[in-house]
């Protein structure tokens, strides 16, 4: 198992201002949009950053850093086992209707570190 990438995915509550903010004024393009899903991807050269609203995991007041650090793996579950006990978890893996099988840990500042790998 090895990490392949890290993408840092930004909460709010208010997405479609984000994505405009991304876009009009840092140059990003927008390059994959679910209102249903409260989830953007987008991309600026070799940088990728998703935008997301809140969810059942991850409920927030106002922005503060509610965002996440998410890394893609290739073997989430080998992973789990290798953290699960080591770390406070936030959420145990699970399959998403979008392709994903993710986890989700904090690290000791309260971070929150997802990991998840294509199913």
């Amino acid at each position: 198992m090895m990490l392949q990438s890290l993408t840092p995915m930004l909460r709010t509550k208010q997405i479609n201002e984000t994505i405009h903010f991304y876009v009009r004024v840092l140059g990003f393009t927008c390059e994959h949009f679910s209102e249903e899903w409260g989830w953007a991807s987008l991309k600026k050269d070799y940088v990728q950053l998703m935008i997301a609203t809140e969810n059942i995991h991850i409920p927030f007041e106002q922005c503060s850093f509610t965002g996440s650090l998410y890394f893609n793996t290739t073997d989430a579950l080998a992973l789990w086992e290798q953290l699960k006990d080591k770390a406070n978890i936030c959420y145990a893996p699970e399959d998403f209707e979008y392709g994903m099988r993710e986890f989700a840990i904090f690290d000791n500042n309260g971070y929150l570190l997802q990991f998840g790998e294509n199913i």
